[in-house]
């Protein structure tokens, strides 16, 4: 079945994205065909090279960090990588003062890496105090409200998951951090390559993130951007973190290098950012930028709410924000409905891959689809809409 490819289409034969409905975009991106070459590489290299390919492997990591500190207009020297979202919250987690400031501030609205990891905390006797996340646009003047001198550490999303809403007023819970000194880590998942990154106002955050959603690099891809001038240092510790220095460690010393690399982890697959530094070079080559990729977002969104809208279907199977102006969005188009599970698996035996959290549908578009494939996908989702009326 072909819904008129795109051009770009062209580059991700491996994944069919011309054959298929993938609204998958929000929680995992096709990979383009260069990938492939990536993770070859990386086996020819293991191969070759056996215990010394970690040389060609840490050149992979530096352009991962290289590639992600162009997209938060940064400097890699700040970016430390983990296999995970969840690996780099818990080390910043370890660094923080808890004995002294046992209460963290965050949102209803977490992705589940943090959400999980906080509640626990709250069971060992950390205070967790969790504002409305909505409205969004206000979202940061009340986590403003709630940072006090006991407080460590604000976790906010800058793009909700729930919603696809863009967390507003997050200067304002900076500021409010700054005055108690308290750290502020911004997740930044569903912020990267769909909506362009700026630090006005946030200089001083921390931020995490990933490749795995809109970047396509796939598993095992993520950072932590450490503020140049944060002296915290993680308890939890890999041992990459003394490289340089292993001959001189000592037995009960626990040195640190300077920077970001005090968050560095330990022995990991080295595959991921193989695959991952021959993406962020395609995506240079194809001058795919956060300013075009948030254009074609944008495109693609308002072309498939005004298909669904042309569905009009009841609200009270399926819903949508009307009101938010459109910037105020992130990459996907969240659908509310008391049967969002049960649509999403219609959706998938129709052919069209889609996902649901909770009573939202959530449909992510991808710049490798075009307006055909995203009209057929709306389609799909009124037939089997009106089956359950």
């Amino acid at each position: 079945m072909s819904h008129s490819p795109t051009a770009l289409a062209s580059h991700y034969s491996r994944f069919r994205v011309a054959e298929r409905l993938l609204l998958t975009g929000h929680s995992h991106q096709a990979w383009p065909d260069v990938a492939e070459r990536g993770q070859l590489a990386a086996f020819a290299d293991a191969a070759l090279l056996v215990d010394e390919k970690w040389e060609r492997a840490f050149e992979r990591a530096a352009a991962v960090r290289a590639g992600f500190a162009r997209l938060l207009g940064d400097d890699p020297a700040h970016l430390a990588v983990g296999a995970s979202t969840h690996d780099l919250l818990v080390r910043f987690l370890s660094a923080l003062p808890l004995r002294t400031r046992p209460r963290l501030v965050t949102t209803d609205a977490e992705f589940h890496s943090a959400r999980r990891q906080l509640a626990r905390l709250a069971d060992a006797g950390v205070e967790i105090v969790r504002v409305a996340a909505a409205p969004a646009d206000s979202a940061g003047e009340r986590l403003a409200a709630m940072v006090d001198d006991r407080t460590a550490a604000v976790v906010c999303s800058t793009v909700f998951f729930t919603d696809a809403r863009i967390a507003g007023a997050l200067p304002i819970a900076a500021a409010a951090c700054a005055r108690h000194g308290t750290e502020l880590l911004l997740d930044a998942y569903h912020h990267l390559n769909v909506v362009p990154w700026s630090f006005a106002g946030v200089e001083h955050a921390w931020v995490v993130g990933g490749g795995y959603k809109y970047c396509q690099l796939g598993e095992g891809n993520c950072f932590l951007r450490v503020p140049p001038a944060s002296t915290l240092r993680p308890l939890v510790t890999g041992w990459f973190a003394e490289f340089d220095r292993l001959e001189a460690a000592a037995g009960s010393e626990v040195p640190f290098p300077a920077g970001a690399a005090r968050f560095a982890g330990s022995t990991y697959d080295p595959t991921s950012h193989y695959r991952a530094a021959e993406v962020f070079a395609f995506f240079a080559e194809q001058a795919l930028t956060p300013e075009l990729l948030r254009a074609v977002s944008q495109h693609q969104r308002a072309l498939l709410c005004a298909a669904i809208d042309r569905l009009d279907l009841p609200a009270g199977l399926l819903a949508r924000d009307c009101e938010a102006p459109i910037e105020s969005f992130g990459g996907f188009v969240a659908l509310r409905s008391a049967r969002a599970a049960e649509l999403c698996a219609a959706l998938r035996a129709a052919g069209v891959l889609a996902d649901s959290r909770g009573d939202v549908l959530r449909l992510g578009p991808a710049p490798y689809l075009s307006d055909a494939q995203l009209e057929a996908a709306a389609a799909h989702l009124g037939e089997v809409a009106r089956r359950r009326q």
